[in-house]
C-alpha cells in the first residue's frame, strides 16, 4: 500500500529591484489564500511565506501540486508588487533583528528564545510521510537517524547570508543548531520515553510548546505522520519532489524494518553532529562520516548508498526512475548551494543568485 505524503516549504519574499527581503509575507499569504486556503500560511519572521500540499498518495499527484501550489504562491507575491525566492537563507537584506510577525504566539517566542528568534530568517521543506500511529512514527524515525546527514547534503541550498558567502553549503543547519531541541533527535526506545523527555522539556521552559520541538525528524503534533523537517527549501519543484519521493522510500524501508523487529542503528548522537556539519560545510562536495560504521567516505559515496538503501520501497512505488535521475542530476549539476554559487561567479553578482531562485522556477530538464 502506498504510504501518502505531503511537503510544506518556506520561500523568502523579496523587494524585485533591490532583490533583498522585505516584510510582505502576511500580504502575500491573505492574497494566496484565494486560491490555497490553508495551505498559505505566514511564518515567525515577516520576510517568509509558507505553503503545503495536499497529502497524496502517488508522486505524479505531489508533483503536480507543488508546481500548481508555487505558482499560486508566486501570482499573489507578483500581485503584491514583490517576488519569492526559494533558498534557505537571505542572500540579501538587513535580516538581523529579523522583523518578527504579530500575534501572542510569536511575541511568547520572543519572550522565550529572545536574541534567537534575531536570526530565524531560514526557509525550510518539511516533508511528512503517514504512519499508522505515534509507536510507529517513533520507531520509524529511530531508523531514519543514519540517513539524516545525507540527506541535509543532498538537500544543500543555503551558502549565502545577507550579502556574504558563509563557505558552508548548508548555513540553515547551522543557525537551526543553536536552539535548544534542535538538529538530529536522540534514540527514543518507545513513543513513551519520547513523551517523558518531551515533558521534562517542557517543564524546564527548553520548550515552549510542543510546535517548538524542532528535532529533525519527530512524529507530528497535528497530524497522523513522522515528519522530515531538515531540507532546506528545494530550488525547483522538481528538486523537492525528488527529495519528497527519497524520504518516503526511507520511510518505508523504516516502516518494513520496524514491523520485522530489526534493531535500529544507534549511532552516537557525537558522531551524527559531527556527521550534520561535515555535510553542511561542503554539500555533495567534500568528505563525509558514515556513521553506520564510524568510517569517512566522500559524500557522493553516502548518497549512493543511501539510495542503494532506498531502491526496493522507491522501486516498489514506482518511483525509481523520477528519483534515480533527479539523485544523478544533484550529483553531475550540483546542489542547491553549487547552482547558487554557479549564478555568483558568471557575473560576480548577488542579486543573479536571488534572480535564479526566483519562483516560479523553471522546468527542470529531465523531470
Amino acid at each position: 500500500m502506498a504510504l501518502r505524503f505531503g511537503i510544506e516549504e518556506e520561500y523568502f519574499v523579496v523587494d524585485p529591484v533591490s532583490r533583498e527581503v522585505v516584510p510582505r509575507a502576511p500580504a502575500v499569504v491573505r492574497r494566496a489564500g484565494a486560491a490555497l486556503g490553508e495551505r498559505a500560511s505566514t511564518e515567525l519572521v515577516a520576510f517568509l511565506a509558507e505553503a503545503k500540499t495536499s497529502p497524496c498518495d502517488d508522486l505524479d499527484k505531489l508533483r503536480e501540486q507543488i508546481r500548481a501550489m508555487r505558482a499560486a504562491m508566486a501570482a499573489a507575491a507578483a500581485a503584491e508588487g514583490v517576488r519569492l525566492a526559494a533558498t534557505g537563507t537571505p542572500v540579501l537584506g538587513e535580516v538581523v533583528p529579523a522583523p518578527i510577525g504579530a500575534g501572542a504566539r510569536y511575541a511568547e517566542s520572543l519572550a522565550v528564545y529572545r536574541g534567537l528568534d534575531d536570526e530565524q530568517s531560514i526557509c525550510s521543506c518539511h516533508v511528512h510521510v503517514e504512519m499508522p500511529d505515534r509507536e510507529h512514527a517513533v520507531q520509524v524515525g529511530n531508523h531514519l537517524r543514519p540517513w539524516l546527514p545525507t540527506l541535509l547534503a543532498l538537500a544543500a541550498n543555503s551558502p549565502y547570508w545577507a550579502g556574504r558567502d558563509t563557505g558552508h553549503a548548508c548555513w540553515r543547519a547551522l543557525a537551526w543548531a543553536r536552539w535548544p531541541v534542535a538538529g538530529p533527535p536522540p534514540y527514543f526506545a518507545s513513543a513513551a520515553h519520547y513523551d517523558d523527555l518531551v515533558g521534562t522539556l517542557l517543564g524546564c521552559g527548553a520548550l515552549m510548546d510542543t510546535g517548538t520541538i524542532f528535532w529533525d525528524v519527530r512524529p507530528s503534533a497535528r497530524l497522523p505522520t513522522v515528519e522530515v523537517r531538515l531540507a532546506d527549501v528545494a530550488p525547483t519543484a522538481a528538486d523537492a519532489a525528488v527529495l519528497a519521493a527519497l524520504i518516503r522510500a526511507l520511510v518505508r524501508e523504516a516502516s518494513r524494518a520496524v514491523a520485522a523487529g530489526e534493531p535500529a542503528p544507534d549511532p552516537p548522537q557525537e558522531l551524527l553532529r559531527a556527521a550534520y556539519w561535515l555535510a553542511a560545510r561542503d554539500g555533495l562536495a567534500g568528505r563525509g562520516l558514515d556513521v553506520r560504521t564510524g568510517r569517512a567516505a566522500g559524500q557522493r559515496e553516502l548518497a549512493g548508498d543511501l539510495l542503494a538503501h532506498a531502491l526496493p520501497a522507491l522501486s516498489a512505488a514506482g518511483d525509481l526512475g523520477f528519483v534515480t535521475a533527479g539523485v544523478r542530476r544533484l550529483l553531475t549539476g550540483g546542489t542547491g548551494a553549487e547552482r547558487q554559487r554557479a549564478a555568483y561567479r558568471r557575473r560576480g553578482r548577488l542579486s543573479d543568485v536571488v534572480d535564479a531562485a526566483l519562483l516560479p522556477d523553471p522546468v527542470t530538464r529531465g523531470e
